[in-house]
């Protein structure tokens, strides 16, 4: 067995079942591998490798899974930074692997030999490591995958081709070896009960309860619509988040900020109280003053923990887990001025809608297009846009509902 070999095995222990690549002679070795392992996982080859990075974070989006891409040395590796930032920013798992000239020709200023160390240091920044011999396999593989996972982030591991070639042999019970093990276990980090109750506090004591949230709210849905529900509150949502909970709730305002809907900003303009889950929503000047609210934040990573907003509490702890422990101390608000103010501003906003994708336009008004698409599509729909005015219509007139998943 070639380390090639061995790397797409350990892939499939990882259930794998795709890697977005392009083929290059850097990566040769492993070229030959797929050809041994009959295509498993399955080679997807893109136009460009750049585009292999964005179809893995694509997949890690939508799938829940690790995105893994490949490519070649030199060119190959730095074609893949655009779509590894994707990753990187927008916090998603993604494993790249990436080819290197022979270990003979490093340093030497060889043909496409690039620091590709200092290159990826960045993107890369919690896991970036090179295989100079077999027996760093399968610990470089394990890790590169464990820390995508738990970090949310990119990792890298860089494959000389004469590295490819050798024979596979495992690491050893001796001094200067590292043994390694498959998979991650479930775990979901709870903050400590006192600061549950300093958070519950604040909501309790706020009457117009603005919450806001992100993509790491996503495995919360039945918490965040009972929390809404408690607090008479309204939600908005990033645009990453926008699938996080149905547009056809009363009560969602939808997107904020630059593609926002009036309704969010009138929700951040009149509450006494924030409460923001599983976002990190940079535009803080859609958010409320500054001396206005009262505000909680609930966040998985301690370093996105307290930005954007002057948060009185910081809970650092997975979302669902979070809520389940928070729900029990909140009280429910007898009023609810608040929520049907909400309410008809929402309703007004669509009519709103309504009426803008009604104008006429030659050839075709854009809104009119994506208003129509909004009532035909399947509510198990997968729904993706580009950036630009289109973005503005998927924020503004498609209304996610059901299972459908977008970003």
């Amino acid at each position: 067995m070639k380390v090639s070999d061995y790397i797409l095995r350990r892939l499939r222990e990882w259930d794998v079942d795709h890697v977005f690549a392009y083929a290059g002679d850097g990566i040769n070795g492993l070229l030959a591998a797929w050809g041994r392992a009959d295509n498993k996982p399955k080679f997807v080859q893109a136009r460009h490798e750049e585009m292999s990075a964005f179809q893995a974070v694509g997949y890690a989006k939508f799938s829940g899974k690790v995105g893994v891409c490949a490519a070649t040395s030199g060119p190959g590796a730095i074609h893949l930074l655009n779509g590894l930032y994707d990753a990187k920013l927008d916090h998603v798992p993604v494993v790249a692997l990436v080819g290197q000239t022979n270990r003979s020709a490093m340093g030497g200023s060889y043909q496409q030999e690039v620091d590709l160390q200092n290159l990826y240091k960045d993107v890369a920044s919690d896991f970036c490591e090179t295989a100079t011999v077999p027996e760093q396999l399968p610990n470089l593989i394990d890790r590169a995958f464990r820390t995508a996972y738990a970090r949310h982030t990119v990792t890298a591991v860089i494959l000389p081709a004469d590295v490819q070639e050798l024979d596979y042999s495992p690491p050893t019970h001796a001094f200067k070896m590292v043994p390694s093990s498959l998979g991650l276990g479930r775990y979901a980090p709870v903050p400590a009960d006192e600061d549950v109750q300093r958070a519950a506090d604040v909501l309790n004591a706020g009457e117009k309860v603005a919450v806001l949230i992100g993509q790491g709210a996503r495995g919360a849905r039945a918490e965040v619509e009972r929390l809404a529900d408690v607090l008479g509150a309204g939600v908005a949502k990033a645009l990453l988040g926008k699938d996080v909970l149905p547009d056809d709730l009363p009560y969602v305002t939808g997107a904020i900020g630059l593609l926002g809907t009036r309704p969010s900003y009138e929700l951040m303009r009149g509450c006494d109280t924030l409460l923001v889950i599983g976002s990190s929503f940079p535009y803080t000047q859609f958010m409320p003053e500054l001396d206005q609210a009262r505000a909680v934040q609930i966040d998985i990573d301690p370093h996105m923990i307290g930005l954007r907003y002057p948060f009185e509490v910081n809970l650092v702890g997975d979302a669902r887990e979070t809520l389940r422990r928070l729900l029990p101390r909140l009280h429910r608000k007898e009023s609810r001025t608040w929520r049907e103010e909400i309410e008809k501003n929402n309703a007004r906003w669509w009519e709103v809608m309504q009426r803008r994708a009604a104008v006429n336009a030659d050839p075709i008004n854009p809104e009119y297009v994506i208003h129509a698409l909004d009532g035909r599509l399947p509510e198990d729909a997968v729904i993706t846009a580009d950036s630009g005015s289109a973005a503005n219509w998927y924020a503004r007139h498609l209304r996610l509902r059901g299972r459908m998943r977008g970003s």
